[in-house]
């Protein structure tokens, strides 16, 4: 199950329910940080090339292109998340809201995943001691948002085909800066060997989400790869989610094997009913 998805421009950062994970080997802080590594500062996030992650990241110099701005080596151990300043740095040249949205996301019971504010995603950009446009952050960090609600999207999407209630949890996430996934190297070969029928360009992320069923107490891990998508006609910047449970389990493998055959029968009907009303109009 994948999704293709525009960011909508005309939303602001406050309006869109939230969600904060960053990429690395560690989760994020009391406001958890995004799945989705947006962070380097040289982007203009409204003008991007189809093939391109929303934030660019080949100006980084000390960091591989995927990785999080957000240090995850100092995390608060109650919730497994980096403690991010809120406060404005020395010299910042125009005031950024300090307010953190909730995202949509459980995290346990009770509470819900917190997406970082755009001063504490600044503040992660600057520590890192990347070049920040401060005018950029707050699309920066709404489309950070967006793709996490997506993905979270997919996944419930997933979980409704063998557990019908709505409670599940993120528990856990980690990014995996610079590792395709197993299905990200079979479609760059397709791409390879097949250019005209495949694309050859790898997912600018990768995230493994953690969901625990609460009823049963059973944890299934999801492999999330984002791509780059081609632009809306308006120009706004549009993206392509690959979510899957991972194959960890006989159950996994059974759901991925039970959609991959349903969306390749999609498909053949699709084209068999293109085909005939092609024939029936000559």
């Amino acid at each position: 199950m994948g999704q293709t998805t525009s960011l909508p421009t005309h939303e602001k950062t406050s309006s869109s329910p939230s969600l904060s994970l960053h990429r690395e080997d560690a989760l994020t802080s009391t406001s958890a940080k995004c799945p989705v590594d947006h962070a380097q500062s040289q982007a203009q996030a409204t003008q991007l090339k189809s093939s391109q992650c929303p934030v660019q990241h080949d100006t980084v110099p000390s960091q591989k292109s995927g990785q999080c701005p957000v240090e995850h080596g100092e995390v608060n151990p109650l919730n497994q998340m980096p403690s991010l300043a809120n406060a404005p740095q020395h010299g910042q040249s125009m005031e950024l809201p300090t307010e953190r949205s909730e995202s949509s996301i459980p995290r346990d019971g009770s509470e819900k995943w917190q997406y970082p504010s755009p001063q504490q995603f600044y503040n992660a950009l600057v520590r890192k001691g990347w070049e920040t446009p401060e005018e950029h952050i707050e699309v920066m960090v709404e489309i950070h948002n967006f793709l996490n609600e997506q993905a979270w999207q997919e996944v419930l999407k997933w979980e409704k085909r063998q557990y019908s209630d709505d409670d599940i949890q993120l528990t856990r996430l980690r990014g995996r800066p610079g590792e395709l996934s197993p299905k990200a190297r079979l479609f760059m070969l397709a791409g390879w060997l097949l250019p005209s029928r495949f694309g050859d360009e790898p997912p600018f992320d990768r995230h493994d989400w953690v969901v625990r069923r609460p009823k049963t107490g059973e944890e299934v891990r999801y492999v999330i790869d984002y791509y780059s998508a081609p632009p809306e006609p308006d120009g706004s910047p549009a993206f392509s989610l690959d979510v899957r449970p991972a194959l960890d389990s006989l159950g996994s493998l059974k759901e991925r094997i039970a959609v991959a055959t349903e969306e390749a029968w999609a498909s053949f009907r699709e084209n068999e009913k293109a085909s005939k009303s092609d024939a029936d109009r000559h």
